[in-house]
């Protein structure tokens, strides 16, 4: 009776859930598909792209609330999903969520306009690590000018694969913004159906999964697809990194890897965690394996940074130190006046943090693991090579994107690629920890850069969402912060004596 009662209580409650993510994914479409607003910039004429399906614009209050309304109801349907494991997504919804995202404008950033430009100035023989975008061709160009704040005086902070990709849309489009931005969002969604090609072909069993954290996860589509962020590209080719370890064994699967990984870390510096991943996930033959990996690594990568110049990490090495103003690590900058010692000290507290969280995280992900194979024997995690690389990627990637003093939602893009390999208690109702508290993390930052853009905004929009991003948002980090700790403080005391866990 209580068997049947229980399902009579799960039927509304797993209805929710589509209707939730219906809404969502709604309200961030009509977003891309209307005429410029505060959140999209302007991509000037069409020309053979897409041009605005529906011939309205939001103003920068209707934006606001379209996004808020639009990653609080994907945040929830995701965590349903993790609560009551949420089922697979039919192909032709996957289709149609791409073919959508193909007819909108990207937003929530400016990002893909500096794309662009350093595509463009790459393409004309120039070089994007030294030319800033306000001053190239007197500022005249027509794909360069059009770089925002406060972005217009910064040469590229990509790494040279990336840069080329970027190099390649500006040959395709051309002078005319609107193509050359186009060309990069197929790209971007391209790389979104191959991570999930991937992920299904490394984690068998684990599809409903994968569907409920990244193919419709509206925060991640968002992010990562309707904001056409490179992060996305640099996840696909991590991604890939992991999948030719798991699909050819031996040395050769190594050398595939490491020149994957190369492309990755030479696209972003950060998605060099894979490296650090995959040797960790090496059980036989990993002295070898590691240094075919490494090595392939950094002959792929040295050759293309010899080929960009020495100018390519200018940039990240100016900006290795900035704090951004959602990050519970501001207050201390603020606090004590700022300066490069304090910036200084901060960056090395984060570092420790990072690695705390890291443990917390691992040991979540541990203790579920064993209360798997203690539950149901027959259900025990995933254990090859890809799986256990992938949760090392989430467990290392989610706990710099929750201590790193510079982090902004897209970031997050790898760890949610990661993700659907990390273990989780059996059981309805059990969830994940791990991703309850990533989701919380994702959903924050979401918030607090909605718009993700300095112009186009009321006085009202800015005052609001300034005031969430440095007051609200940070005290919200702070209790996910706690949250995590305290949540692997109690898995640590709880964890049942069944052995060392598998896939961990």
């Amino acid at each position: 009776m209580s068997h049947n009662a229980s399902e009579v209580v799960a039927r509304p409650i797993d209805r929710v859930r589509p209707g939730l993510l219906f809404v969502s994914f709604t309200l961030l479409l009509l977003v891309g598909l209307t005429l410029p607003n505060a959140a999209a910039p302007d991509l000037g004429p069409r020309g053979w792209a897409p041009g605005t399906l529906l011939p309205f614009t939001l103003s920068p209050a209707a934006v606001t609330a379209a996004v808020w309304t639009a990653y609080t109801l994907g945040a929830a349907g995701v965590a349903l999903a993790v609560w009551r494991r949420g089922s697979e997504l039919p192909r032709p919804v996957v289709a149609l969520l791409a073919v959508a995202a193909a007819l909108t404008a990207p937003f929530g950033s400016g990002d893909h306009l500096s794309y662009a430009a350093y595509g463009r100035i790459l393409a004309l023989g120039d070089n994007p690590w030294l030319v800033s975008p306000a001053t190239y061709r007197g500022g005249l160009d027509p794909v360069v000018s059009a770089v925002e704040a406060p972005w217009r005086e910064e040469p590229s902070v990509y790494g040279p694969f990336a840069t080329l990709l970027q190099g390649l849309t500006s040959l395709g489009g051309g002078d005319n913004l609107r193509q050359t931005v186009w060309l990069w969002q197929l790209f971007c969604i391209a790389a979104w159906l191959t991570i999930r090609w991937v992920l299904r072909r490394m984690l068998p069993g684990r599809e409903a999964r994968i569907d409920a954290l990244w193919t419709a996860n509206p925060l991640v589509f968002s992010f990562g697809v309707l904001g056409a962020h490179v992060d996305l590209v640099a996840a696909a080719l991590l991604v890939l990194t992991v999948w030719a370890v798991h699909r050819y064994a031996g040395l050769p699967g190594a050398a595939l890897a490491g020149t994957f990984a190369a492309l990755a870390l030479s696209s972003k510096f950060t998605y060099a965690v894979v490296l650090l991943a995959l040797v960790l996930a090496f059980r036989e033959r990993r002295v070898a394996r590691s240094a075919v990996l490494v090595g392939s690594a950094v002959v792929v990568a040295g050759a293309l940074h010899w080929w960009a110049g020495p100018h390519v990490y200018d940039q990240l090495g100016r900006s290795a130190r900035a704090v951004a103003l959602a990050s519970p690590w501001r207050w201390a900058l603020e606090q004590s006046g700022g300066g490069a010692s304090v910036r200084s000290l901060i960056s090395m507290l984060a570092a420790l943090a990072a690695i705390g969280f890291a443990f917390c995280l691992h040991r979540l992900a541990r203790s579920n693991a064993v209360e798997s194979v203690v539950a149901q024997p027959d259900s025990a995690p995933t254990t090859n090579v890809g799986a256990r690389a992938l949760t090392w990627v989430a467990v290392l990637g989610g706990g710099y994107a929750l201590a790193a003093p510079y982090s902004l939602p897209w970031y997050d893009v790898m760890v949610w690629a990661a993700l659907p390999a990390v273990p989780v208690a059996v059981g309805v109702g059990a969830g994940s920890v791990v991703d309850l508290v990533l989701l919380a993390r994702l959903w924050i930052m979401g918030l607090a850069y909605a718009l993700g853009r300095v112009v186009g905004m009321t006085p009202a929009v800015e005052d609001l969402t300034m005031t969430f991003r440095t007051r609200v948002a940070p005290v919200a980090l702070l209790l996910v912060w706690g949250w995590l700790v305290t949540s692997a403080v109690r898995a640590g005391s709880r964890r049942p004596s069944a052995g060392p866990p598998r896939g961990s």
